[in-house]
Parts: C-alpha cells; structure tokens; sequence
C-alpha cells in the first residue's frame, strides 16, 4: 500500500519542488539503487539475522526515508533520503524484502500448489498495490478539502507512506518462527555448480526484463499522463487503483493457466502481448483511449510474476533459495535502477513517450529469449507429468 501511494505521487512531488523530467528520472533511479543495495545486504544478512529481523529492519529503513521526504525540501538531502530510504517509485513491491518472502513461502505449501501459493501472495500484494493508489489521490483531496499548499498536501501524504512503513516492521516483528529456514549461521550459502550456470542465466534475463519495466515506473506513467494529457492525482489515484485490481486477478488467472500449459509458457505467453499493447498508447488521440490501451496492457503485464517467482525456486535447491531469488532480485533492482535515468533524459531530449517505446521493446527481446533458453528446462512437478516412452 505505501509503495503503491509512493508510485503515484512520488514524480508529481518532485514535479512541484521545480525537478525537470531529467531529474525525476535521477531520483527514481536512486530509489530503486537503494533498493538494489538493500537487496544485496538482504543476501548477505538474512542467514545470520534471520528473516523477520531483517524484515522489520528494512520497513524501518523505508519509514525513516519517507519521514525524511515530509521533513526536507532540500534537493541534495531529498536525493540521499530517497536512496537510503530505498524509495520505490515503480509502484510495485520489487524490494528488498521480496528476496526474503520468496523463501519464506514455498515452506508454506507443497510442489503442486506452490504456484497458486504465489499467485495469491501477489493478489494480496497488488489489493495493497490497488489501495496505495487510491491513497495516491491524497494530495489532490487535501489541496481541494483541507486548503493545504500543492507542496505540504504531499509532505503530509509522506507521513502517511512513513506510518504504513513501521505498520509493516510491527507486522514482520510478529509473523511465525515456522518463516525461518533453519537455525541461524554465520556463512552464506553459495550456489552450487549444478544450479549456477541456470541460475545466473535466468537472472541475467530477468534483469534484462527490468531494464525495460525501469523505463515504465508508475512514477513516470503518472507523469507522462500528467504531460500529455493534464491529468492529475485526481484520476491518476483511481486508474491505478483500477489497473492494480486487475494486476491481482491476473495471478489467479496465470495460475490456472500455469497448470495446464506450463510455467515457462505463461510467463511468455501473456507477457509479449502486453508489450506489444504497449506500443499503442503513445499514439492513442485522446486520454480515454491512452487509458483504455493502457488498462488492457496491465490485466496482462502482471500474469507473468507468480509463474516467474514460482519457477525460480523450484529449480533451485531449498537450501539456496536465498542465495537464487536474491541474486535475480538484486540484478532486476540494478536494472530498475538504470533505466528510470537514462528514461528521464529521453524525455527531457528526445520524446515524452520515448521510455515507453524503448521499455516495450526490450521486454518483447526478453520474452524471446527467455522462451528459448528456458522452454526444456522443467520445474519438478511438470517433468512428472512428462509422458515416459515405451519401454522406459
């Protein structure tokens, strides 16, 4: 919910502190570095903090950067708050803690489940997603209703991102010891040689995913819309609101289809049509119809992550799942991390729709490819289901 809110707001902040499109891009590009740098701590610390500590650490970490965004309106401590405070301007939970929770999980459920495990997981994280930007719309309704300055209706909805923050580490503080996966050790575990070679190479795809989803941030979209067509918090809450709905119905959906075509399938399957539809609306004449394309795009974009979460740790041992989602997670957060400022100086020399062109088209380059690498490579419960030939 807080990082569904920071996504619709964050860029129209900045926006009104007098950042141009370049600099926007700078910012969400720290955020998400911070995020990255989290990710990699969360590699290196979990095994001997343990997962709920580590969790509750980094809901502080991520309180303390939105207090500090309701407290300064200086640009150099914005910029610092905003990488340490690891905010997420994607609008999506692609942190630190997704690494931890993609372990916890399929400790939780069998083999067979373990997908639809993941697909109501993501349901639960996109309602958050879908209130968050809702609360997106704050700012506007202070401004209309409480007489309150553009710049103190966003300082105090910064409060309200910081409250949700320690809400979560009191949560994480409190969930089951059954979370954990062993007895707490000093040494990390190392990828073995049989799962290295997949490993490495589905994150480096998965970061080439994010390389083109970095250049798509709720905050950007909401500043594109914003640009192109006048549109504020106002209806930018609601359409994100909307979209998040269906992002979460959309995992129940992959699931079931993940069932009966495969993993690897889905993912691709329903990923390339939302790049495609993607490049459809810079060119859309009007905002209905920008919005209707868009709507569209993101009922698929989503039916892609539980099936992704799904596959990594079933092709990785138990005992490294950390080390696998970690590593994917830390080269998707790198990816994320660049895109935004090399999209800001797009839009600021090139074209306002630029990153969404560009975004588009590596994931389409990355749909292929991963269908090439990954199509043989089978996760435990399908090569079960793999028909033994006569006489085997």
């Amino acid at each position: 919910m807080a990082i569904g809110c920071a996504g619709v707001i964050f860029a129209l902040y900045l926006s009104t502190l007098g950042l141009n499109a370049w600099m926007i891009g700078v910012a969400v590009s720290l955020g998400l570095a911070g995020c990255a740098l989290g990710t990699a701590l969360v590699i290196w610390i979990t095994d001997r903090l343990g997962r709920r500590a580590t969790l509750m650490w980094l809901s502080l970490g991520m309180a303390l950067g939105g207090a500090a965004l309701a407290l300064t309106t200086s640009r150099p401590l914005i910029l610092l708050s905003v990488l340490l405070g690891m905010v997420n301007g994607m609008g999506r939970d692609r942190g630190a803690g997704l690494t931890i929770e993609q372990a916890m999980l399929p400790q939780t459920t069998t083999a067979a489940s373990r997908t639809s495990a993941f697909a109501w997981y993501n349901l639960v994280i996109d309602a958050g997603h879908a209130a968050g930007a809702l609360l997106g719309g704050l700012p506007a309704w202070l401004r209309a209703h409480a007489q309150l300055t553009p710049l103190a209706s966003y300082q105090a909805s910064w409060w309200v991102y910081s409250g949700l923050c320690l809400g979560v580490a009191g949560l994480a503080r409190w969930l089951s010891p059954a979370v954990e996966w062993q007895e707490r050790t000093s040494t990390r575990q190392p990828l073995t040689l049989a799962s290295k070679p997949v490993i490495m190479r589905f994150a480096a795809l998965s970061g080439l995913d994010s390389l083109g989803g970095g250049f798509l941030t709720t905050a950007f979209l909401s500043y594109w819309f914003f640009r192109r067509f006048g549109v504020d918090e106002a209806v930018l809450g609601p359409l994100f609101f909307f979209v998040r709905i269906l992002n979460g119905l959309s995992h129940l959906g992959a699931a079931w289809l993940a069932r009966r075509i495969g993993l690897v399938r889905t993912m691709v399957w329903t990923h390339l049509p939302s790049s495609l539809l993607l490049l459809t609306v810079p060119i859309a004449p009007n905002v209905f119809v920008a919005m209707l394309l868009f709507v569209i795009r993101e009922s698929l974009v989503e039916m892609d992550v539980p099936p992704r979460q799904s596959y990594l740790v079933a092709i990785a041992p138990v005992e490294e799942r950390i080390r696998a989602a970690g590593l994917t997670n830390l080269t998707r957060s790198s990816a994320w991390a660049v895109a935004p400022l090399l999209g800001g100086s797009l839009a600021q020399s090139v074209s306002l729709s630029a990153p969404l062109l560009l975004g588009a088209g590596i994931k389409i380059v990355y749909d292929l490819l991963l269908y090439r690498a990954f199509r043989h490579v089978k996760p435990p419960e399908e090569r079960e289901l793999i028909p033994k030939p006569l006489g085997g």
